[in-house]
């Protein structure tokens, strides 16, 4: 490998090798890690198959090995200190002394450039062979055709005596500067994948168990198994997740989260590797190990997203796929228009001079050949390949660092293209975290409700804890914690998006009284049959406030309502006034009552006519496609089970920390911290990435198009050539790293 663009390609070859979770390889140190998934058979054959295939070897290292593996990048870096110094006296002989047309010194070069043919451009010839093996080529079959056409004419006009300018010093030149280039360009890439290198790092290698009699043993974390007790010391980098069984602490998980305040930990909290202990001795038992920890899974998602190829990318590749066949032909044609017709390529050149500049090229033989050569180097496609994984490369790592893991290119790409965001009310824009804030009971002996303040005793409340307690919604569990009474019932189901029934054969306030009860959404009872008055002053009071009304009821009658207060997150005005400045249209979608869902819109600023109450989860996803079919390019950020269809429909899926294993696996972001201030952020870095592979792949076409016909012409020394093929990588990596300190307006 011999460049960013050989690294991308041999990572995309082992990532298309099936069982494969992740690779990433190294450029210095020539090193492939591949990740597996659990259940693959770690096939290593396939993987050296498939590098094999894109004209690459390979082979598998153990461990004792690495050091010794590591060893290459001192060597590959001793070819380019002898390309330097063997280029070196042949540019001050030729440009300060003015020795080009000595003969001895025509031997001398000959013997400098020959040295630096065989062992600085050995890399770029091996390079050019593996990919004529393949019956493909390359940016260093450009730059072996380059450097060879320019040492061979030289090597010629030496033996054969032909008295001419000779280019021993432009063929080193060419192998100089392009290794010269491509290794300010690896030293420059690594900046761009500081994230994932410091994620790689995060999690310890040793841990201490804690054993049956109390005492500690220091393991590896390899070692560590589920439900092993491991002991953390104040400072002690968190080696697994797992959850604290005793003892409190705070813990730092800002290079997972992106959330600087520590978080208070005690028993029963979970714990996530590579978070770090500060203050306080825990005992944790272990509860994931190894690619299943959270740590793992953000790597994996990291790596993904770094290797992936964004739809927008396919332009660079199609262009790439032909361009060389294409720089032959026209180098071909430019040598022998210099070479066979040169009084008709000069006056060309002198009269694009008087606009440009005059280079004097040789009206001789030679000039055939090194034009030839100067077009072959100039439009090697490097910046054209590194365009669009540079900046996803830039993108992934910023978003990441600021707890925002983004699954892949495309997913960034659409990220910057939205045109709408539709939020979930629960969890969302809310804590997540209800509490029922009062009951209204039934009188004895009248229909008039009475209202029970939350925490008083009531058998309606204990009935519906009843029915609540075996779901894992936000308001069943709010619900839950009204009762502990233990009042049995049979045949318990949950209504995705609506709410629970069972069978009661007895209820505490009506002995009489047996049979199914429902409780759930007042929609929901509505299509049961059960005539619900909108105009109630209970339900009107609380939905005011921003409540979700839960009903309580048996077959014909309504035997109860609870007022489910949750709290509306502190900065979901804010997010939702950036999002409006950027441009993007803000809608609210939930199963909730209008009343409550007005209140909410209210509290965050959300026009009243984006928002739409009493939606069923499938009719989130139906709400979803509505807008696409108007042309809208919608983002759907949610949290819960129940937004998976919406999630999945949207342009653009954004689960919440606490999102369920579903929503995540929905999603295209995933926010690590629960607030969702990182939506207008994560969009806006989203649009800056997209514009930055926009802003590359246009300095990438823009420089060959103006810079083969400018070599092609005359215009254009090889030496500068090469300077300049080199300069337009580096102008794509920088521009992407700039993203690295992107911030939002």
């Amino acid at each position: 490998m011999t460049c960013g663009n050989c690294a991308r390609h041999v990572t995309e070859a082992i990532q298309s090798v099936p069982g494969v979770r992740s690779a990433t390889v190294s450029l210095d140190s020539r090193i492939a890690a591949v990740r597996w998934t659990p259940e693959a058979p770690q096939d290593t054959a396939a993987v050296i198959e498939a590098i094999e295939k894109e004209g690459y070897s390979a082979k598998v290292i153990e461990a004792h090995e690495h050091a010794h593996e590591e060893h290459k990048l001192a060597g590959w870096q001793t070819s380019l200190l002898i390309a330097v110094f063997g280029t070196a006296p042949l540019m001050i002989g030729e440009w300060i002394f003015n020795l080009g047309m000595m003969r001895w010194f025509q031997w001398f070069s000959f013997v400098l450039a020959g040295i630096v043919q065989v062992f600085a451009g050995a890399q770029f010839y091996r390079g050019a062979w593996n990919q004529l093996k393949i019956r493909s080529s390359n940016m260093d079959t450009l730059v072996a055709l380059g450097s060879t056409t320019a040492f061979g004419f030289s090597v010629w006009a030496l033996f054969t005596g032909y008295r001419t300018h000779l280019y021993f010093m432009e063929a080193a030149s060419i192998i100089t500067l392009i290794s010269v280039g491509h290794w300010i360009e690896s030293r420059v890439s690594v900046r761009a994948s500081d994230a994932l290198r410091n994620l790689l790092n995060l999690a310890p290698q040793k841990a201490r168990r804690k054993n049956p009699d109390g005492s500690e043993t220091e393991i590896s974390v390899a070692e560590l198994g589920i439900g092993d007790l491991v002991a953390l010391r104040p400072g002690d980098a968190i080696p697994t997740d797992g959850k604290v069984v005793e003892g409190a602490s705070a813990v730092d998980e800002a290079m997972l989260t992106g959330e600087s305040v520590p978080i208070d930990k005690t028993a029963g909290d979970d714990l996530f590797a590579g978070t770090a202990n500060l203050n306080g001795r825990l005992v944790m038992r272990v509860t994931a190990t190894g690619e299943e920890t959270a740590l793992a899974h953000i790597i994996a998602s990291v790596q993904r997203a770094q290797t992936s190829r964004a739809n927008i990318q396919r332009l660079g590749d199609r262009v790439s796929g032909v361009f060389v066949p294409i720089v032959v032909s026209l180098a071909l044609a430019a040598g022998l228009w210099w070479g066979l017709a040169p009084d008709s390529a000069l006056r060309v050149h002198e009269w694009l001079g008087q606009f440009l500049w005059h280079a004097h090229p040789p009206a001789t033989l030679a000039a055939g050949f090194i034009i030839a050569a100067a077009v072959l180097i100039i439009a090697c496609p490097c910046a054209m390949g590194l365009a669009t994984p540079a900046a996803i490369m830039a993108g992934s790592n910023a978003a990441a660092r600021r707890g925002i893991l983004i699954r892949d290119g495309v997913a960034l790409e659409k990220a910057g293209h939205i045109t709408a965001v539709i939020f979930d009310k629960t969890g969302t824009l809310t804590f997540g975290k209800p509490e029922v804030a009062a009951i209204a009971a039934p009188t004895t002996g009248s229909v008039r409700w009475e209202t029970v303040p939350n925490g008083a005793s009531s058998n309606v409340g204990a009935v519906a804890a009843a029915l609540a307690r075996h779901s894992t919604h936000p308001i069943s569990q709010a619900i839950a914690k009204i009762s502990q009474a233990a009042i049995e019932a049979t045949d318990w189901k949950e209504i995705r998006g609506a709410g629970v029934e069972a069978i009661f054969h007895s209820l505490p306030f009506d002995t009489q009284r047996s049979g199914k009860l429902r409780l759930g959404s007042l929609q929901w009872l509505r299509e049961s049959g059960l005539a619900i008055a909108k105009d109630d002053p209970f339900i009107q009071e609380w939905s005011a406030q921003g409540a979700t009304i839960v009903g309580l009821a048996g077959d014909t009658a309504l035997l109860g309502l609870f007022a489910v207060k949750d709290t509306v997150k502190p900065g979901s005005p804010k997010v939702v006034e950036q999002l409006s400045r950027q441009g993007l249209k803000t809608y609210l979608v939930t199963g909730d009552n209008a009343l409550t869902a007005a209140g909410i819109a209210k509290q965050t600023g959300i026009p009243p006519e984006n928002v739409f109450a009493e939606i069923r989860p499938e009719g989130k996803a139906e709400f979803v496609k509505k807008l696409q079919s108007q042309g809208e390019r919608v983002a759907f950020v949610g949290d819960g089970i129940n937004d998976a269809p919406a999630l999945e429909q949207a342009d653009l899926g954004v689960a919440v920390s606490r999102a369920s294993d579903v929503a995540r696996e929905a999603a295209d972001i995933v926010l690590l911290n629960s607030d969702i201030e990182a939506v207008p952020e994560a969009l806006g870095l989203a649009r800056a990435t997209l514009r930055t592979i926009k802003q590359n792949l246009f300095w990438a076409f823009f420089y060959n198009a103006i810079g083969v016909p400018l070599a092609a012409l005359g215009f254009m020394s090889p030496i500068l050539c090469a300077a300049a093929m080199g300069f337009s990588d580096l102008i794509v990596i920088g521009n992407a790293l700039r993203l690295r300190s992107w911030r939002s307006k």
